[in-house]
């Protein structure tokens, strides 16, 4: 049975468009986690964050990645605060292979700001939020292992490098 990968990252990365073309490369089930948790909630994510607050959403996160989808054959694009609370990052790490995506915020900010489906985003200052979040996050992100920045590459490098890190991993697994 092939591992499962998980894309973990920032918002704005790249884990959404270098999962679809990197599940494809190594025949994966392509899961995005926040898609999943919409509609199995009947809501958007926005709508969860408003009504039902953010440990709600995390808590429903936390459900999905432990029963709430298949145990292999599938790459899963979590949402950029997935791994943020304690335990989680270790806990996707026990269901498969991990990696991190990384951009700089003023990339991150270029391809999100026609985006107003980001909560954390929409305030006064996107850029200084994106800057600020992702120095909170830096260590949580170092600590997921296997890193691949997105800045300045086409969908297909990046995609390339996840698979060949995919790959690598599944062969040591399988050792």
């Amino acid at each position: 049975m092939k591992l499962n990968l998980y894309l973990v990252g920032f918002l704005g990365t790249g884990k959404s468009v270098v999962g679809r073309a990197s599940a494809q490369e190594l025949c994966l089930r392509f899961i995005d986690s926040d898609h999943f948790i919409e509609q199995r909630a009947g809501k958007s994510v926005r709508a969860i964050f408003e009504e039902d607050g953010v440990a709600a959403f995390r808590v429903m996160e936390r459900w999905f990645i432990e029963e709430g989808h298949p145990d292999g054959g599938c790459l899963i694009s979590c949402g950029g605060g997935l791994i943020l609370p304690p335990g989680m990052l270790d806990l996707v790490k026990s269901k498969g292979v991990v990696v991190c995506l990384h951009a700089k915020a003023e990339t991150i900010r270029e391809r999100t700001k026609d985006s107003n489906s980001r909560p954390v985003l929409n305030v006064e200052d996107p850029l200084g939020r994106i800057t600020e979040l992702l120095e909170e996050r830096e260590e949580i992100f170092r600590q997921a292992g296997n890193a691949v920045h997105t800045d300045h590459r086409s969908i297909a490098e990046v995609a390339a490098q996840v698979c060949d890190v995919y790959r690598q991993e599944q062969r040591s697994a399988l050792k």
